[in-house]
């Protein structure tokens, strides 16, 4: 199977920030379906906090641990859809929400006709 074409983490020309807000979730993701650390980082703050199911991740070791070092090594698919952004005190600060639909599979197993996937959940 063909590999996802690889952009760099910067996209030109530069994006609106409503765009950036967007694509900094799906860098993330995607950092994660294709195991690019660099993209996935790109995506965070070195002091960013991370939450998923309640677990959550201070710092970008913390966030490595805790979600790259584990999802990177699956076969995994992330979907990211509508995203919502407010952008508010004169562009200082956003808040955005999203629908997040994943499919994550034992490592070198995604494609195989009688797998099924480790688990798949809608987050908000």
């Amino acid at each position: 199977m063909a590999s996802i074409p690889s952009l760099p983490a910067a996209l030109n020309p530069a994006l609106s920030g409503r765009d950036a807000i967007a694509d900094v979730l799906y860098r993330c993701v995607l950092g994660l379906d294709t195991n690019d650390m660099a993209l996935f980082d790109s995506s965070f703050t070195s002091t960013a906090t991370f939450s998923i199911n309640g677990k959550v991740s201070s710092g970008l070791p913390a966030i490595h641990t805790n979600c790259f070092e584990v999802v990177s090594k699956l076969d995994t698919t992330h979907f990211v859809t509508n995203i919502r952004i407010n952008i508010a005190d004169s562009g200082v600060k956003a808040a955005a929400t999203a629908s997040a639909l994943a499919q994550h599979y034992r490592g070198g197993k995604g494609h195989e006709p009688n797998e099924s996937a480790g688990w798949g959940a809608v987050l908000r």
